[in-house]
């Protein structure tokens, strides 16, 4: 096919979604936010020990690349011309975790809240690091002979696309670098006494950036030469994609984890009901930033890939949907999918996945159902929980992800929740709200973020079918689960063991934020000195 065949479009703006299950790479029409072709790729979580999830970050490079390369031959078959292109989990640290409190006044897992806006954690980048340069020989000495940096999953991603050892850029945005625990939240930049506290050098942290400018070129693939010019962390990437620019908007992300953010503008709100308080965006260098609420749940779509693959209760995700609609009750049996302990609002690491309430009539079915139920139970905590915060109750919740796809989810959520439900009939929020940054970057200037230039967007619904007094009942129950899954773990340091470690990472961000990744000379692992 001759160039002067292809359809231009205007401009078009490209979209790296990283997840912890997948890398994808989207394509979307700036002019009208519409999805032109994507192309994903499945990636391993490797599960070496009890407690212990690891990802190898080469692989994630390579898919990627892979992703990259096929959603532009896509794009090319589709007679689209492509250079109009301008583009959480791991408990291994909890004994590291301990060692540290007992530095703090009063064991207080809140000390650095008011900093951070996070409490002191196994999920968060910083103890991760720590346990790393604590257990790991190879990557401890990389360190002290200025051999290794250290960023997140973005950071690593902008590094390599931009040149790796031959001039990559090392750097991630506002965003990504709030979730370490060394980022101060107020100052914009990382904090001495944090990473003192923590004994990590600042000179391996990666420079920080707004979420929307210019950081490096593509040096390599179909796309070279093409400006990198946006990052966000997936939660704030699909608060940007659903327009949830105005002080109170809130949304909710169904992935791997799930995550319910709340604009609260430029002022940051201190939670008193176990959420944190996160940057949501900063879109350009002289822009303002604003900051969110965020209620976050480990265990989402992971729980339908535990049945799925642990369990083989079915063979794809999508049986899920089938399996619940079939019976349309758990028949009593409650499922708190805490494998990795319980996030917000209780941050309870001894806490570990139980089902309860069996009889001899309960079948996978049941299971089934409780499992999507569980989902939406931990979405009425944290959404109870930022209620109270806020103080001015959410009267819907507008959602998105991958599970989103489920109508019976949904439809159980607005149940739960006793609101409204409101999805997107376009569902890739994530990757949109990264591509709205990159396109609205100053020196690429293709996309508007102006109220009256966005695009409007059509909707599903879904109105709750069960009276309040039924819902409130079942929540009650499921609370009641949760606690008879607390305490089960005692905090017994794990042995150190294989030192072939290449990152620990929690569920549930784009381009994610928590992910522990050193990246230098050499990649630093037992296996490649």
């Amino acid at each position: 096919m001759a160039a002067s065949d292809r359809v231009a479009l205007g401009p078009l703006v490209g979209s790296i979604d990283q997840g912890t299950s997948s890398s994808r790479f989207l394509v979307f029409n700036a002019k009208t936010a519409e999805l032109l072709s994507h192309h994903q790729v499945e990636i391993q979580q490797k599960f070496p020990k009890e407690g212990w999830v690891e990802q190898d970050p080469k692989e994630i490079l390579k898919s990627v690349y892979e992703c990259v390369e096929r959603t532009c031959e896509k794009l090319q078959q589709l007679n689209i011309d492509i250079t109009n292109i301008k583009v959480w989990l791991d408990l291994r640290t909890q004994s590291t975790v301990e060692r540290l409190l007992k530095r703090i006044p009063g064991n207080n897992k809140s000390f650095f809240k008011f900093r951070t806006g996070l409490p002191l954690s196994t999920y968060f980048s910083a103890v991760k690091l720590r346990w790393l340069l604590d257990n790991v020989e190879e990557i401890r000495q990389a360190v002290d002979n200025g051999r290794a940096m250290f960023g997140t999953i973005d950071s690593w991603l902008i590094w390599c696309l931009t040149g790796g050892k031959n001039g990559g850029v090392h750097c991630t945005d506002v965003t990504n670098a709030s979730r370490t625990m060394l980022f101060n939240i107020h100052s914009l930049d990382w904090d001495p006494e944090l990473c003192q506290f923590f004994d990590i050098p600042m000179e391996i942290l990666p420079k920080v950036r707004s979420s929307s400018e210019i950081y490096g070129l593509m040096k390599s693939g179909a796309l070279t030469g093409v400006p990198i010019s946006g990052c966000l962390g997936d939660q704030s990437a699909a608060l940007v994609g659903q327009m949830c620019f105005q002080d109170g908007q809130a949304k909710n992300t169904y992935g791997t984890g799930c995550f319910l953010l709340c604009n609260t503008g430029q002022k940051s709100v201190f939670s008193e009901h176990g959420l944190l308080t996160t940057i949501a965006y900063k879109l350009g260098r002289d822009k303002p930033v604003c900051y969110a609420l965020e209620g976050s749940v480990a265990i989402a779509g992971a729980v339908v890939r535990w049945l799925r693959d642990n369990l083989g209760i079915v063979k794809t995700s999508q049986e899920i949907e089938k399996l619940a609609a079939e019976v349309g009750t758990s028949y009593g049996c409650y499922f708190v999918p805490a494998f990795s302990g319980l996030y917000a609002p209780y941050w309870e690491p001894s806490a570990r996945g139980i089902i309860c309430g069996l009889t001899q009539f309960t079948n996978k079915n049941h299971i089934a159902f409780a499992a999507l139920e569980a989902v939406c139970f931990q979405t009425r905590e944290i959404l109870d929980a930022m209620n109270k915060d806020c103080g001015i109750p959410l009267s819907q919740l507008q959602v998105d992800g991958g599970m989103t796809n489920n109508k019976v989810l949904m439809q159980l959520q607005s149940d739960i929740l006793c609101i409204p439900v409101v999805k997107p009939s376009m569902p890739e929020t994530t990757a949109l709200g990264a591509a709205m940054a990159a396109g609205a970057a100053e020196g690429v200037g293709i996309w508007s973020l102006n109220p009256g230039d966005l695009t409007a967007v059509t909707c599903e619904r879904f109105e709750p079918q069960i009276n309040p007094e039924e819902s409130e009942y079942r929540y009650a129950r499921w609370k009641k689960a949760v606690m008879k899954s607390m305490g089960w773990e005692t905090s017994e340091a794990p042995s150190n063991g294989d030192t072939s470690i290449f990152c620990s990472l929690p569920l549930g961000f784009f381009i994610m934020s928590s992910m522990v990744m050193l990246i230098g000379a050499k990649y630093i692992s037992g296996n490649d000195k």
